[in-house]
């Protein structure tokens, strides 16, 4: 009887459940998002964000931790490197799942699942950097433009203050 038991066991003996979740995890980390079945990445999501939080604090000993269950060099170095520092500011919801259709094979229901600071589309932070990129090149083109036409643009600028401080004068002689 299964009382009690919540988590999804995916069709899989228990190791065969750990070895499947710690690849996908990897894979996860490395790759920043991985097409799968919603069933998998609903369990993988449950298995990956605790390791997502521990990576925010950089010590031996969650090193060691998020190891045991990940099994690579090259994803814990990856995660303590690269995905922690962008994650540092959240506060959980680390990853995503977007439902992607049907499998042609069997019909299975698939899903994208993507660590959600990685995708520029969904981003907001990241169209603000764009945006302000753009605007400093506009600005850099606009001020040669401007520096072009600068000697013309100071004769017209002079005429006009010549003028007010004229009539400044003559009101203040009146």
């Amino acid at each position: 009887m299964r009382h009690g038991k919540k988590f999804n066991h995916l069709g899989r003996t228990a190791s065969h459940r750990s070895a499947l979740l710690s690849n996908m995890a990897c894979s996860l980390i490395e790759h920043k998002r991985i097409n799968t079945t919603v069933a998998k990445a609903k369990a993988l999501r449950v298995y990956v964000e605790p390791l997502l939080t521990k990576a925010k604090e950089d010590t031996t000993h969650n090193r060691r931790i998020v190891f045991s269950y990940l099994q690579s060099k090259e994803a814990v170095t990856e995660l303590f490197r690269t995905v922690a520092p962008k994650i540092a500011e959240r506060n959980g919801g680390y990853t995503r799942i977007i439902k992607t259709g049907f499998r042609p094979g069997d019909a299975a229901d698939t899903a994208l699942i993507e660590l959600v600071d990685f995708n520029e589309l969904y981003n907001p932070n990241a169209e603000d950097k764009k945006t302000t990129r753009r605007s400093r090149r506009s600005t850099a083109t606009k001020k040669d433009a401007v520096v072009a036409e600068a000697p013309v643009a100071e004769e017209k600028v002079e005429e006009p203050k010549a003028e007010t401080t004229d009539s400044t004068e003559e009101k203040a002689g009146e």
